[in-house]
């Protein structure tokens, strides 16, 4: 016996867990950014973003601002350096330097350090994502109770290209 939407178990669409004015509102393509909201600081993710484009000078000068307004000043960020195109050391924002680091590690994460050793980790969500995909998996992400790494978020959330990468026409 099945009623659509009775229950967010029984195989129906999953229940939308950010509030409806965000899935109405934000474009593909729209950075987001949500910040866990316990002060507990227990679950795997602080929180994830879902950048525009893979162009690190583009995208991180307003993630910076944004998360600096929230945390105060940051001093590093950790990159997935096969995810970004062109990593540079250092990025001046807002007359603050930044220090960038990248690893070769594939864990769709960015690591943000503030002070000396407090660290946050938002999950990266592809530039190409599926919008209402993107939604889902970001809001799974922030959940105070999330035991998920960011790859097992984005691989249940986000459609898969049935063959390698590459082999797609323009």
């Amino acid at each position: 016996m099945t009623d659509a939407g009775t229950s967010p178990h029984d195989g129906a669409k999953p229940p939308r867990l950010l509030p409806d004015e965000i899935h109405t509102a934000v474009a593909p393509g729209t950075a987001l950014l949500r910040l866990e909201t316990t002060g507990s600081r227990q679950s795997l993710l602080d929180g994830a973003w879902w950048p525009r484009s893979r162009d690190v000078e583009r995208e991180l000068p307003p993630l910076i601002t944004a998360l600096t307004e929230y945390l105060g000043p940051l001093t590093r960020i950790g990159l997935d350096a096969s995810a970004w195109n062109g990593i540079p050391t250092r990025l001046v924002v807002d007359d603050r330097v930044v220090h960038l680091d990248s690893f070769p590690v594939g864990d769709d994460t960015v690591l943000i350090t503030r002070g000396d050793n407090d660290h946050f980790s938002l999950m990266v969500v592809p530039p190409a994502a599926d919008p209402e995909a993107a939604r889902t998996a970001m809001a799974r992400a922030v959940r105070a109770d999330n035991a998920s790494q960011a790859a097992d978020i984005l691989l249940a959330e986000l459609p898969h290209p049935a063959g390698p990468q590459g082999g797609t026409a323009g």
